[in-house]
Formats: C-alpha cells, sequence, structure tokens
C-alpha cells in the first residue's frame, strides 16, 4: 500500500488498522484523519514502543494489500478482491454478493 491510498480513503481504512491494533479507537483515528506522522505517533503511543519501532510495525502493515474497495484498478481488481478475503467475516467469501450495495435482491 501506498500512503496516499490510505491518506485519500482514510476512513476506509478503520477496519484494518482495528483489526492490525484492536485498542485502537475510531474516535482517536478520526482525530489523525490521514496525518501519517500523528498516526506513527499514535501507534507508538498506543502499543508502547519506542517511535522507530512503531515505524517499523506500521512498514510492515503498509507492504499488505490493498483493501480492494478502497481503490478500484481494473489492472489488479481480481487479485485484489483475492487478497482482500482477510478481512472478510468467517463463512463469507470475497466474491459474495454484498447486500449494502443491493446486488442480492435483483432478479434475472
Amino acid at each position: 500500500m501506498k500512503w496516499h491510498h490510505i491518506e485519500e480513503n482514510w476512513a476506509s481504512f478503520y477496519e484494518a488498522i482495528t483489526d492490525r491494533w484492536p485498542e485502537a479507537d475510531p474516535a482517536d483515528l478520526d482525530e489523525i484523519d490521514g496525518d501519517q506522522r500523528a498516526f506513527l505517533r499514535y501507534i507508538a503511543e498506543l502499543t508502547e514502543q519506542e517511535p522507530i519501532d512503531a515505524r517499523e510495525e506500521v512498514l510492515e502493515w503498509l507492504r499488505g494489500e490493498l483493501p480492494s474497495d478502497v481503490v478500484m484498478d481494473p489492472a489488479h481488481d481480481n487479485r485484489s478482491i483475492m487478497l482482500s478475503g482477510k478481512y472478510i467475516p468467517e463463512g463469507e467469501d470475497e466474491s459474495d454478493d454484498d447486500a449494502r450495495f443491493g446486488d442480492d435482491e435483483e432478479e434475472e
């Protein structure tokens, strides 16, 4: 992932952030609003690590796959969708229809 994807789609990353750092507070994330330096400081405080160690942890997280619903790019949509499976609740498939978008009740 690139930070500009995160910054531009900050709220979309809350779930990925809280998956990685369960103790992260969405209200605190609202205040950070995509600011990379503020996020690094926040993770350092949250995990009670030295800033350099927190930075390494965030860099490791950034090496993960960009969730497919954040930035759709036809060149890698299918790969992104398959790799985003780790963000989908157990029992669902990354290719399943999503009722939030209203496509589950369409008649063919």
